[in-house]
């Protein structure tokens, strides 16, 4: 038996073999088979690789203590767990992408709002860190700023050891901690399912003072009249004035760029965050109606089926708009909202949309997929929704709750397309100014958006900066594609071997569709997907153009249960499944025919 693999290469006569081998308890390694490859390219550099993955171990494990300002007595990571960014950027998204990421949503606006809206205050902490440039969350940051800010600190320390316990016995919770982890809301079902902690070392008083701080930062959230959710919303709109105002300016394109960043951090992720927020809380409450037995799943689907967003604004105004308004409104909206090499919808129209002849075909198809009639709660239902909020301590004005829920669902998705807008312009108009100095648009997407702050407030020659940049991304990242980590990393060790966990998907409609399968992969041209099954890798709001062709279904690879593309699909009453994980997604890919049953919970392989 060789025990080597270079005894194995000196065998074969091959350095680039594929080998299947078993090693038993005792540490005996067996080999059943081996291949020899055929590579196309250039190898990585395994020695610069080993000390990559190194500094990622020391990096985990230096991460693996006590700190200062944070509950819990280590922390893990996880490329899903808050803010999405595996869904949202990718896993292996290039500088511009993960730099833009960090730096209006994670490096500090999604703290800032989470202890606005009266949460533990988390400020000047990144939520996300890169590991060789592949995005990670840090869970043990994401779970303190759950916490209530009122909460006993003995007891927040104490429960985010035990969210980080939770999630340890289930990695596969990963996309989905709020539902099955944390308690970061209260909701009609929660004095139920709280209880759990008693198994887990609280007491009765400890868990009582949990729920209450719930139930405190819950009612200042959802509020009718005093809800900082008001606020946010009319922040956005002020993004919306600001706008024309920076393009109509004389400043040059670096200041352009500098102040359209700016503003949409004030004026749009920081809203943004704070709507989403209450949009998660709106979504939980939904949820605990049908928990507690007062509106079916049926009725829940409805609910969310006459939610009136930006987006199915957008279908409507596909068909009534003339081709120049409609790209007016909806042009800024790229697939890739992050990514430089993925084209505005008004950059390529016709690769999106198809003017003339989709407008019967998709119509007909959301009509299959809409239920007839609108949400609405009989007075039985009425009478039991009131009794529940006022034992809750929540309040009993129902029309305020259900406005509450509807408007910030919406008013999510409204701050989304708004802030974008901004995001997109800016991610333009770095294109152009790469050009002025001879760099490619691809060639852009190696930038780091740091660039322009130091440009910005420095006398730094412009083209020698950016050629200068661009030569050091485009090195870095070269490590970053050779570098492949799990999607969750538990311990240091974790990043030299590791399994791809199965992941739970979340089911959006109760609807049963099947159908023919297309992959959807940006750089590949845009097939015809219309009737179609798509398989997305990473969706983003982006992606909302694929609405427009009329088709049956959908499944991402990656996202939430709350996320854009759920809202979405449940807004439409198209059946999708949401974060079926990378190991099962790759396996769809290989299929021709799949049936989506969301109300039996199954993807079956037809052919």
């Amino acid at each position: 038996m060789c025990s080597t693999l270079g005894e194995l290469e000196d065998l074969f006569g091959q350095e680039n073999l594929d080998v299947e081998f078993a090693i038993t308890e005792s540490g005996e390694l067996y080999i059943f088979q081996v291949r020899t490859l055929c590579l196309k390219g250039t190898l990585s550099d395994y020695g610069e690789q080993q000390k990559e993955l190194k500094r990622i171990e020391e990096k985990i494990k230096r991460g693996q203590s006590r700190k200062p300002f944070l509950c819990g007595r280590k922390t893990v990571y996880g490329v899903m767990t808050d803010w999405n960014p595996a869904e949202m950027i990718g896993i292996r998204p290039k500088p511009l992408s993960l730099s833009l990421y960090q730096e209006i949503i994670t490096d500090s606006v999604w703290a800032y709002q989470r202890d606005n809206y009266g949460y533990r205050n988390l400020r000047s902490f990144p939520l996300m860190l890169d590991f060789c440039g592949l995005p990670y969350i840090d869970i043990r940051v994401s779970f303190n700023s759950f916490i209530p800010a009122g909460l006993d600190e003995e007891i927040s320390e104490k429960l985010v050891d035990y969210y980080l316990g939770r999630f340890m016995e289930n990695p596969s919770k990963h996309d989905k901690v709020e539902f099955d982890i944390v308690f970061s809301c209260y909701t009609l079902d929660l004095p139920e399912r709280i209880q759990v902690l008693g198994k887990y070392g609280f007491t009765q008083y400890e868990i009582a003072c949990i729920v209450k701080a719930l139930r405190d930062v819950t009612n200042r959230i959802i509020n009718h009249k005093t809800g900082l959710w008001r606020k946010d919303y009319a922040k956005i709109g002020i993004l919306e004035k600001r706008y024309a105002k920076i393009l109509d300016s004389d400043m040059g394109d670096v200041e352009k760029i500098y102040w359209l960043l700016e503003d949409c951090k004030r004026y749009g992720t920081l809203p943004f965050a704070g709507l989403a927020r209450a949009a998660f809380i709106a979504v939980q409450m939904l949820q605990s109606m049908v928990a507690a037995g007062i509106i079916s799943r049926e009725e829940y689907q409805q609910f969310m089926n006459d939610v009136d967003t930006v987006s199915s604004g957008m279908n409507k105004d596909f068909h009534e708009l003339p081709k120049k308004k409609f790209l007016e409104k909806y042009g800024h909206l790229r697939p890739g909202t992050y990514d430089i090499t993925s084209k505005r919808y008004d950059e390529a129209p016709d690769v999106y949309f198809k003017w003339e002849e989709v407008s019967e075909e998709m119509g007909q198809s959301q009509e299959e997929h809409k239920d007839c009639g609108n949400f609405s709660l009989s007075l039985g239902q009425m009478h039991k929704l009131s009794d529940a909020l006022q034992e809750n301590g929540l309040g009993n004005d129902i029309l305020e709750l259900m406005d509450f829920i509807k408007s910030v669902i919406e008013g999510r998705e409204y701050g989304k397309f708004i802030f974008t807008k901004n995001l997109s312009k800016a991610i333009q108009m770095i294109g152009e100014l790469g050009r002025k100095h001879g760099i490619q648009e691809a060639d852009c997407a190696y930038l780091n958006i740091g660039v322009i702050r130091r440009l910005y407030t420095t006398t730094m020659d412009v083209g020698e900066t950016l050629w200068n940049e661009v030569a050091f991304g485009k090195k870095n990242y070269k490590m970053t594609q050779n570098v492949t980590l799990p999607p969750v990393i538990l311990e240091p060790e974790d990043v030299w071997q590791f399994y791809y966990p199965d992941t739970e998907p979340n089911y959006i409609t109760l609807g049963c569709v099947s159908g023919d399968v297309v992959v959807l992969e940006d750089g590949q041209g845009i097939p015809d997907i219309s009737r179609k099954i798509l398989l997305i890798p990473s969706a983003d709001p982006g992606y909302d153009w694929v609405f427009s062709h009329g088709i049956k279904g959908f499944i991402t690879a990656y996202g939430g249960a709350n996320s854009h593309m759920a809202i979405r699909a449940g807004e439409l009453g198209i059946p999708a499944v949401i974060g079926v994980g990378e190991k099962q997604f790759n396996k769809y890919i290989n299929t021709d025919v799949l049936e989506i049953n969301c109300l039996a919970r199954i993807i079956r392989i037809i052919r």
